[in-house]
């Protein structure tokens, strides 16, 4: 996708840094030729033995990874820094041991280049990640933001113009389905294992309720969901325990739950906005239940559904240095000191 110039602004490739959880990742993003170059370095087998992310263990990680990462991909591009129209890392939401090691590389490196360095919010990235494929949504459009760390749907005026309709009250989807894994005895990350456990079973055996789908509004709640499905592993576990067929039926239902939950507000929320674009974005966004009913569920009223390619999912690089270049062509003033935001309104974004 070529952008729109604006010719105040730096137009040069743009290097992404992200680290705001358990990924360490680079990229080069051109405005011209678009994604140049891209690195990812996971944690899961870093975390797995403690069933989860551990702060330090993420932030000593990061930095021994970030610079390699941004060499590689530099050497992929063929640039140098100099080459460069500026930085961009991801300032939050996250972490704030992960999301310093990011920052403090991310200004150390524009100032040594002379270049601008440009703060990303991290869920403003998510759900402009279907920009870097080949036919991205035009606005406007609403964003179903989905992962671990968060749940809201969006409406998407422009770039820039964002107005939350709906967020969760507690734990986000991909919480929940990391949780229910970990009741399930599913190994880390519990997400994924989950999905892949739900194929094999009956998601019609367990009656699991579709949390706030009775009540107006577009906001969400999983917490309650993911007690009852730890309420229906102690009534087994009082019979001797799930077996296979009852643990993969319990992740099929589960899972039916969250999908049928996430569809059904979705759809109200392109409703109450009078869009007919869903963008679905972040880690949840790769499961194929919620892709398949989604694309199904718009097709049948006329619309459509985008979503990033699958890598470009969960965390990356690749989209903080589109919304790097974004953020410079609108003529957002760049960063002057490091500061990171933990807790970080998307609806704070000018």
């Amino acid at each position: 996708m070529e952008l729109q110039k604006n010719t105040a602004a730096p137009t040069g490739p743009v290097l992404g840094i992200e680290t705001s959880c358990d990924e360490t990742a680079a990229a080069v993003y051109d405005p011209a030729r678009g994604l140049l170059a891209h690195a990812l370095h996971s944690q899961v087998a870093l975390h797995a033995r403690y069933g989860g992310v551990v702060p330090e263990l993420a932030s000593r990680d990061h930095l021994r990874r970030l610079l390699p990462l941004v060499a590689g991909v530099l050497d992929e591009a063929a640039l140098e820094g100099r080459d460069l129209g500026g930085v961009a890392y991801t300032a939050g939401p996250g972490l704030i041991g992960a999301l310093l090691v990011g920052a403090t590389a991310g200004m150390g490196l524009a100032r040594a280049w002379g270049l601008p360095a440009i703060a990303v919010h991290h869920m403003e990235a998510h759900l402009l990640a279907p920009l870097l494929e080949d036919s991205p949504p035009p606005f406007p459009f609403v964003a179903l933001l989905v992962s671990g760390g968060h749940t809201m749907l969006v409406d998407v005026a422009d770039f820039g113009a964002y107005d939350v309709l709906g967020q969760t009250l507690d734990d986000a989807a991909g919480e929940a389905f990391d949780k229910t894994a970990k009741l399930l005895g599913l190994p880390y990350p519990g997400g994924p294992e989950l999905a892949r456990l739900a194929g094999t079973g009956d998601p019609r055996r367990y009656d699991l309720p579709r949390p706030m789908l009775k009540r107006p509004g577009l906001d969400f709640s999983f917490s309650g969901l993911k007690t009852a499905v730890m309420m229906q592993v102690r009534e087994l576990e009082q019979l001797g325990g799930p077996g296979d067929q009852d643990r993969a039926d319990l992740a099929a239902s589960f899972q039916a739950a969250v999908v049928d939950t996430l569809v059904a507000k979705s759809l109200r929320a392109l409703d109450a906005s009078g869009r007919e674009r869903l963008v679905v974005a972040g880690g949840v966004g790769a499961n194929e239940q919620l892709r398949a009913s989604l694309r199904a569920a718009l097709e049948a009223r006329g619309g459509r559904v985008y979503y990033p390619r699958i890598a470009f999912c969960t965390d990356n690089a690749a989209m903080v240095a589109l919304t790097g270049c974004l953020r410079l062509q609108s003529g957002t003033a760049p960063s002057r000191v490091v500061k990171v935001h933990p807790r970080w309104d998307l609806a704070s974004l000018v």
